[in-house]
Protein backbone atom coordinates (compact mmCIF):
# COMPACT_ATOMS: atom_id res chain seq x y z
CA UNK A 1 0.00 0.00 0.00
CA UNK A 2 1.50 2.98 -1.08
CA UNK A 3 2.08 5.87 1.65
CA UNK A 4 2.43 10.03 1.35
CA UNK A 5 2.33 11.66 -1.75
CA UNK A 6 3.62 11.99 -5.17
CA UNK A 7 3.31 16.06 -5.41
CA UNK A 8 3.62 18.28 -2.18
CA UNK A 9 3.01 22.23 -2.94
CA UNK A 10 3.75 24.19 0.08
CA UNK A 11 2.44 27.86 -0.31
CA UNK A 12 2.82 30.60 2.40
CA UNK A 13 -1.36 31.55 1.82
CA UNK A 14 -4.00 29.63 0.45
CA UNK A 15 -4.29 30.60 -3.34
CA UNK A 16 -0.90 30.73 -3.76
CA UNK A 17 -0.37 27.19 -4.90
CA UNK A 18 -3.27 27.67 -7.22
CA UNK A 19 -1.97 30.96 -8.74
CA UNK A 20 1.34 29.16 -9.78
CA UNK A 21 1.14 25.53 -9.73
CA UNK A 22 -2.38 24.77 -10.41
CA UNK A 23 -1.56 23.36 -13.52
CA UNK A 24 1.15 20.81 -12.44
CA UNK A 25 -1.83 20.03 -9.71
CA UNK A 26 -4.19 19.47 -12.49
CA UNK A 27 -2.04 17.26 -14.43
CA UNK A 28 -0.31 15.11 -11.68
CA UNK A 29 -4.12 14.48 -10.61
CA UNK A 30 -5.18 13.16 -14.56
CA UNK A 31 -1.91 11.31 -14.22
CA UNK A 32 -3.41 9.03 -11.20
CA UNK A 33 -0.37 10.56 -9.03
CA UNK A 34 -1.51 11.85 -5.16
CA UNK A 35 -0.93 15.26 -5.06
CA UNK A 36 -1.65 18.08 -1.86
CA UNK A 37 -1.53 21.33 -0.56
CA UNK A 38 0.31 22.47 2.39
CA UNK A 39 -0.68 25.59 3.22
CA UNK A 40 1.49 27.79 6.54
CA UNK A 41 -1.26 30.64 6.94
CA UNK A 42 -4.78 30.91 7.16
CA UNK A 43 -4.55 34.47 5.10
CA UNK A 44 -5.29 36.48 8.05
CA UNK A 45 -4.34 39.36 6.93
CA UNK A 46 -5.45 39.36 3.89
CA UNK A 47 -7.19 42.94 2.88
CA UNK A 48 -10.09 41.29 1.54
CA UNK A 49 -12.49 38.39 2.75
CA UNK A 50 -12.18 36.50 6.41
CA UNK A 51 -10.23 33.44 7.58
CA UNK A 52 -13.63 31.25 7.20
CA UNK A 53 -14.41 32.26 3.94
CA UNK A 54 -10.68 31.70 2.75
CA UNK A 55 -10.73 28.28 3.93
CA UNK A 56 -13.64 27.29 2.31
CA UNK A 57 -12.39 28.45 -0.87
CA UNK A 58 -8.95 26.42 -0.44
CA UNK A 59 -11.73 23.53 0.09
CA UNK A 60 -12.93 24.16 -2.78
CA UNK A 61 -10.26 24.78 -4.88
CA UNK A 62 -9.14 21.45 -3.87
CA UNK A 63 -12.20 19.51 -5.22
CA UNK A 64 -11.85 21.72 -8.60
CA UNK A 65 -8.23 20.13 -8.43
CA UNK A 66 -9.49 16.60 -7.27
CA UNK A 67 -6.35 16.57 -4.75
CA UNK A 68 -5.77 13.94 -2.57
CA UNK A 69 -5.59 16.00 0.82
CA UNK A 70 -4.62 19.80 1.96
CA UNK A 71 -3.14 20.65 5.22
CA UNK A 72 -3.30 24.15 7.38
CA UNK A 73 -0.71 24.33 9.49
CA UNK A 74 -1.67 27.22 10.49
CA UNK A 75 1.33 29.59 11.25
CA UNK A 76 0.69 33.18 11.66
CA UNK A 77 0.51 35.64 8.67
CA UNK A 78 2.83 38.13 8.48
CA UNK A 79 5.03 35.78 10.70
CA UNK A 80 6.69 32.98 8.97
CA UNK A 81 9.41 32.81 10.53
CA UNK A 82 12.88 30.90 8.73
CA UNK A 83 14.98 31.04 12.13
CA UNK A 84 12.42 30.20 14.71
CA UNK A 85 12.79 26.49 15.88
CA UNK A 86 9.42 25.34 16.64
CA UNK A 87 8.23 26.87 12.92
CA UNK A 88 11.32 24.57 11.17
CA UNK A 89 10.19 21.50 13.60
CA UNK A 90 6.26 21.56 12.85
CA UNK A 91 7.18 22.00 8.79
CA UNK A 92 9.72 18.99 9.17
CA UNK A 93 6.97 17.09 10.76
CA UNK A 94 4.50 17.74 8.40
CA UNK A 95 7.09 16.83 5.75
CA UNK A 96 7.88 13.23 7.39
CA UNK A 97 3.92 13.19 7.65
CA UNK A 98 2.90 13.87 3.60
CA UNK A 99 6.08 11.86 2.86
CA UNK A 100 6.53 13.51 -1.11
CA UNK A 101 8.37 12.05 -3.66
CA UNK A 102 8.28 15.70 -5.04
CA UNK A 103 8.31 18.75 -3.26
CA UNK A 104 7.58 22.00 -4.20
CA UNK A 105 7.90 25.45 -2.78
CA UNK A 106 8.24 29.30 -3.45
CA UNK A 107 11.46 30.60 -5.28
CA UNK A 108 13.68 32.93 -2.70
CA UNK A 109 13.02 36.02 -4.62
CA UNK A 110 9.26 37.49 -4.22
CA UNK A 111 7.30 40.99 -3.47
CA UNK A 112 5.77 39.23 -0.60
CA UNK A 113 7.78 38.67 2.35
CA UNK A 114 6.10 35.93 3.99
CA UNK A 115 7.40 34.22 0.15
CA UNK A 116 10.73 34.73 0.54
CA UNK A 117 10.81 33.19 3.94
CA UNK A 118 8.85 30.50 3.16
CA UNK A 119 11.68 29.50 0.97
CA UNK A 120 14.40 29.87 3.26
CA UNK A 121 11.85 28.49 6.29
CA UNK A 122 11.52 25.25 3.58
CA UNK A 123 14.74 24.57 2.69
CA UNK A 124 15.32 24.43 6.52
CA UNK A 125 12.66 22.33 7.48
CA UNK A 126 13.30 19.86 4.09
CA UNK A 127 16.45 19.56 5.11
CA UNK A 128 15.80 18.52 9.29
CA UNK A 129 12.91 16.38 8.06
CA UNK A 130 15.72 13.75 6.73
CA UNK A 131 17.93 13.91 10.11
CA UNK A 132 17.49 10.38 11.86
CA UNK A 133 18.41 12.27 15.36
CA UNK A 134 16.03 15.05 15.25
CA UNK A 135 12.14 14.46 15.56
CA UNK A 136 12.82 10.26 16.28
CA UNK A 137 9.02 9.62 16.93
CA UNK A 138 8.68 9.65 12.71
CA UNK A 139 10.54 8.34 10.11
CA UNK A 140 12.70 10.59 8.50
CA UNK A 141 12.02 11.45 4.85
CA UNK A 142 14.18 13.18 1.89
CA UNK A 143 12.23 13.98 -1.27
CA UNK A 144 13.49 12.59 -4.84
CA UNK A 145 13.33 16.17 -5.51
CA UNK A 146 13.28 19.58 -4.47
CA UNK A 147 11.47 22.22 -6.94
CA UNK A 148 10.59 26.00 -6.93
CA UNK A 149 7.76 27.77 -8.19
CA UNK A 150 8.33 31.81 -9.10
CA UNK A 151 5.66 34.01 -8.86
CA UNK A 152 5.89 37.83 -9.78
CA UNK A 153 9.70 38.15 -10.30
CA UNK A 154 11.58 36.56 -13.34
CA UNK A 155 13.30 33.56 -13.02
CA UNK A 156 15.22 30.87 -15.19
CA UNK A 157 13.28 28.01 -15.45
CA UNK A 158 14.74 24.81 -15.14
CA UNK A 159 12.35 23.31 -17.22
CA UNK A 160 8.40 24.38 -18.49
CA UNK A 161 5.47 22.37 -18.10
CA UNK A 162 3.11 22.14 -20.70
CA UNK A 163 -0.29 23.07 -18.94
CA UNK A 164 -2.46 23.53 -21.93
CA UNK A 165 -4.43 20.48 -21.70
CA UNK A 166 -5.64 21.52 -18.03
CA UNK A 167 -5.78 25.73 -18.09
CA UNK A 168 -9.75 25.64 -17.79
CA UNK A 169 -9.06 23.55 -14.29
CA UNK A 170 -6.63 25.90 -13.30
CA UNK A 171 -8.64 29.21 -14.11
CA UNK A 172 -11.85 26.99 -12.19
CA UNK A 173 -10.01 26.40 -8.96
CA UNK A 174 -8.73 30.03 -9.05
CA UNK A 175 -12.08 31.36 -9.48
CA UNK A 176 -13.00 29.41 -6.31
CA UNK A 177 -11.63 32.38 -4.11
CA UNK A 178 -14.36 35.29 -5.07
CA UNK A 179 -13.22 36.69 -2.03
CA UNK A 180 -9.28 37.52 -3.45
CA UNK A 181 -10.06 38.08 -7.15
CA UNK A 182 -14.12 38.89 -7.27
CA UNK A 183 -14.99 42.54 -8.59
CA UNK A 184 -16.40 43.29 -5.37
CA UNK A 185 -17.00 46.52 -5.27
CA UNK A 186 -17.64 47.12 -1.93
CA UNK A 187 -14.31 45.65 -1.05
CA UNK A 188 -11.05 46.94 -0.88
CA UNK A 189 -8.26 47.01 -3.56
CA UNK A 190 -5.65 44.62 -4.10
CA UNK A 191 -3.23 43.48 -6.31
CA UNK A 192 -4.83 40.44 -6.91
CA UNK A 193 -8.56 41.51 -7.84
CA UNK A 194 -7.17 44.01 -10.16
CA UNK A 195 -8.54 44.17 -13.24
CA UNK A 196 -5.50 43.19 -14.91
CA UNK A 197 -4.15 40.35 -12.58
CA UNK A 198 -5.90 37.68 -13.98
CA UNK A 199 -4.79 38.63 -17.60
CA UNK A 200 -1.53 39.03 -16.20
CA UNK A 201 -1.40 35.25 -14.68
CA UNK A 202 -2.81 34.22 -17.86
CA UNK A 203 -0.17 35.88 -20.36
CA UNK A 204 2.38 34.40 -17.72
CA UNK A 205 1.21 31.38 -18.78
CA UNK A 206 0.93 31.86 -22.09
CA UNK A 207 5.16 33.33 -22.31
CA UNK A 208 6.18 30.42 -20.36
CA UNK A 209 4.36 28.30 -22.55
CA UNK A 210 5.38 29.89 -25.78
CA UNK A 211 8.96 28.92 -24.66
CA UNK A 212 8.27 25.24 -25.19
CA UNK A 213 6.21 25.42 -27.95
CA UNK A 214 2.66 24.85 -26.12
CA UNK A 215 0.01 27.28 -25.07
CA UNK A 216 0.64 27.45 -21.75
CA UNK A 217 3.10 26.69 -18.72
CA UNK A 218 4.39 26.90 -15.91
CA UNK A 219 7.60 27.86 -14.89
CA UNK A 220 10.17 25.70 -12.16
CA UNK A 221 13.71 25.92 -10.87
CA UNK A 222 15.87 23.15 -9.85
CA UNK A 223 19.07 23.79 -7.74
CA UNK A 224 20.02 20.14 -8.79
CA UNK A 225 21.48 19.62 -11.93
CA UNK A 226 18.76 17.13 -13.97
CA UNK A 227 19.93 13.62 -14.76
CA UNK A 228 18.40 12.24 -18.01
CA UNK A 229 19.06 8.30 -18.87
CA UNK A 230 18.36 8.37 -22.78
CA UNK A 231 18.44 12.01 -24.23
CA UNK A 232 17.27 10.60 -27.46
CA UNK A 233 14.11 8.84 -26.15
CA UNK A 234 13.91 12.75 -23.76
CA UNK A 235 14.06 15.10 -26.91
CA UNK A 236 12.90 12.58 -29.52
CA UNK A 237 9.26 11.55 -27.70
CA UNK A 238 8.85 13.56 -24.75
CA UNK A 239 9.80 17.04 -24.95
CA UNK A 240 8.25 20.08 -26.06
CA UNK A 241 9.77 23.41 -27.92
CA UNK A 242 9.18 24.86 -31.09
CA UNK A 243 11.01 21.89 -33.00
CA UNK A 244 8.06 19.71 -32.07
CA UNK A 245 5.67 22.76 -33.36
CA UNK A 246 7.25 23.07 -36.21
CA UNK A 247 9.00 20.08 -37.09
CA UNK A 248 9.55 20.49 -40.58
CA UNK A 249 11.15 24.00 -40.15
CA UNK A 250 14.95 24.31 -39.52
Amino acid sequence: MKTGVDLLVVAPHPDDAELFCGGLLALAVARGQRAAILDLTKGELATRGSVERRAAEAQAARAALGLHGRENLGFPDGGITPHDPAQVEHLAHALRRWRPTVLVGPWRHDRHPDHEATHQLLRRAAFVAGLVKVLPNVAPHVPRATLWYPTRHLAEPSFVVDISAVVAQKQAAIACYASQVGADAAAAPTLLASAGSLPALAARDAFYGAQIGAMAGEPYVSEQTIGIDDPVAHFGGHARGPAQLFPERR
